[in-house]
């Protein structure tokens, strides 16, 4: 067993974590739509700089145009809620809703892709649910708006995983990248005019820190997946959970409670279980969840499926 892909992924996830944190640190000053406005346009050049790689024939307009629709609104959605998920909500919490996504892929994977989920699949969504709910805690705590932008970022970047597989074959990489960014510089833009505040030079900085961890972690989940098996390195998201604590401990004052950790822990066991049965040869057609081996819920990291396919194709 190659190990050398478990080392890139812990360390690409931490990175996340970190900028994640840096995102709940701006959060608290400035809004969703100017962070996603100035981290999309740091992430530009760096963006380019992949798709200048990609050397395949074609033009920009998409085979599969209301696809790439669904999946470019389905992105900008996704990136929203994690930005005001964030700013708002206890780290571990948010990292416990977002864990759900390998559920969501499962259950949309029917009738997008036409997989055909057996009962062990089903009992390990219909737990993981569960746990989602032990999270959320319906009735013992009020819900926010926070959550409701976690469960649309979980959701929306379920859907635009799925998508992803449904048409990725048969769409240019430049096609998935360049279109939600756009969606997000023109969208972003423009609500942020509604409540626009001047950034001072360091949270600038702290912006362009966002750009550049969503986009080295993202290399280093393409060096992990080169490296090892989808199965071996797909679990090693959950380790965000152990940096969310940390994080959310040593600079916002977040206390873990009794409640996230036990529904983090049934969506995570869940959601292995899942990959579990989809790595066995037999069990799962489209093996959805491993497949989806970008990390959503940012505009500053990149889709790497689109990068490791086209590796592979030569």
């Amino acid at each position: 067993m190659n190990l050398s892909g478990v080392f890139y992924a812990l360390i690409a996830f931490a990175i996340f974590a970190t900028h994640d944190a840096v995102i709940k640190f701006l959060g608290a000053s400035f809004s969703p739509f100017q962070m996603i406005f100035f981290t999309t346009l740091f992430s530009f050049p760096l963006v380019t700089f992949m798709m200048i790689r990609d050397k395949t024939s074609g033009h920009l307009r998409p085979v599969h145009p209301w696809w790439t629709l669904a999946r470019t609104t389905a992105a900008t959605i996704n990136a929203m809620g994690a930005f005001y998920a964030f700013s708002v909500l206890p780290l571990a919490q948010v990292y416990a809703i977002l864990f759900a996504s390998p559920l969501i892929i499962t259950i949309l994977s029917i009738p997008v892709l036409g997989e055909r989920v057996g009962f062990h699949r089903w009992a390990a969504v219909v737990v993981g649910l569960i746990g989602v709910i032990v999270v959320l805690r319906p009735g013992g705590t009020e819900l926010s708006l926070g959550h409701l932008a976690a469960l649309s970022c979980a959701f929306f970047g379920a859907f635009a995983s799925i998508v992803v597989r449904k048409v990725g074959r048969e769409e240019r990489t430049v096609v998935f990248l360049l279109y939600p960014m756009v969606a997000n510089f023109v969208i972003m833009g423009t609500l942020m005019t509604f409540d626009y505040k001047p950034l001072p030079l360091s949270d600038l900085g702290g912006i362009a820190m966002i750009s550049l961890f969503g986009f080295t972690a993202g290399l280093l989940l393409i060096a992990a997946y080169k490296a090892s098996e989808a199965a071996i390195v797909a679990p090693m998201q959950y380790s965000q959970i152990i940096w969310a604590t940390i994080f959310g401990y040593l600079f916002f004052d977040e206390k873990l409670d009794a409640q996230t950790i036990l529904g983090a822990g049934i969506i995570i066991v869940s959601g292995m279980y899942i990959v579990f049965r989809e790595s066995r040869s037999g069990t799962s057609t489209n093996t959805p969840v491993l497949r989806t081996r970008s990390r959503g819920g940012s505009a500053a990291s990149f889709r790497i499926s689109p990068f490791l396919r086209r590796t592979k194709q030569r």
